[in-house]
């Protein structure tokens, strides 16, 4: 799922999507083959390296991470509409605050 939800942001190669996972290019490749072979993903050549390819989420791949993640998405927009404009500064500085956070141990990691 995690693997689906990078490249519902954006098409990668196996080995930045090893990067993205935190795992070997071995188990990026073995999870891209199975992937593909369930219709969720599709290989491509690179546009610039033809020694490299493309991982892209098919329609298939896009349904399965909304049907996974369209509850939760529902429930957040819900919350939101309960928010006003007060509310939704002080949680916009605190998740400001926190992706900080996460980027600056990430830094030192």
């Amino acid at each position: 799922m995690q693997a689906l939800e990078h490249l519902a942001r954006e098409a990668a190669g196996p080995a930045e999507l090893a990067r993205l996972l935190e795992v070997s290019t071995a188990a990026s490749t073995g999870v891209v083959d199975r992937l593909s072979a369930k219709g969720h993903v599709a290989r491509h050549p690179h546009p610039a390296d033809r020694r490299r390819t493309v991982v892209e989420l098919t329609d298939d791949g896009r349904a399965d991470v909304l049907t996974h993640l369209g509850p939760m998405l529902g429930h957040l927009a819900t919350l939101d509409a309960d928010l006003d404009d007060h509310d939704r500064a002080v949680v916009h500085r605190f998740l400001r605050g926190a992706a900080a956070a996460f980027d600056e141990a990430a830094r030192r990691d």
